[in-house]
C-alpha cells in the first residue's frame, strides 16, 4: 500500500482560495492515478477531481472552472487548487491513489467555507 498524507485544509471565507496537498510514500507515484474526493456531513463521498499518470484530468461538474488538480512526480505530491469557494464546498477532502488492485486513502483534511 501507499501511504498518503494530506495538508492545507482550513477555514476560508466564501470566494476565497485554498490549496490542498497530498504526499505519497514509495517510488511508484508517477504511475498512480491520483484523485481528490470529499464527504460532507450526511452525504456520500464524491469524486472531485482525478489526474492520470499522463496528467489528463477530470472534474465533477460542480467544481469545473474553480478547482485545478495537478501533480509533481518529483515530489510525490498531488495538489488541489480551489478557488471561488462556496459554502457547498465544505467537506472533509480525501486523497486517493489507485493502480490495479492498489487503492489507498489519506486521513482527510477539513475544508470549511464560512463567513
Amino acid at each position: 500500500q501507499v501511504q498518503l498524507v494530506e495538508s492545507g485544509g482550513g477555514l476560508v471565507q466564501p470566494g476565497g482560495s485554498l490549496r490542498l496537498s497530498c504526499v505519497a510514500s514509495g517510488n511508484i507515484f508517477s504511475i498512480l492515478i491520483m484523485g481528490w474526493y470529499r464527504q460532507a456531513p450526511g452525504k456520500q463521498r464524491e469524486l472531485v477531481a482525478v489526474i492520470s499518470s499522463a496528467h489528463s484530468t477530470n472534474y465533477v461538474d460542480s467544481v469545473k472552472g474553480r478547482f485545478t488538480i495537478s501533480r509533481d512526480n518529483a515530489k510525490n505530491t498531488v495538489y488541489l487548487q480551489m478557488s471561488s469557494l462556496k459554502a457547498d464546498d465544505t467537506a472533509v477532502y480525501y486523497c486517493n491513489a489507485k493502480r490495479g488492485s492498489l487503492d489507498s486513502w489519506g486521513q482527510g483534511t477539513q475544508v470549511t467555507v464560512s463567513s
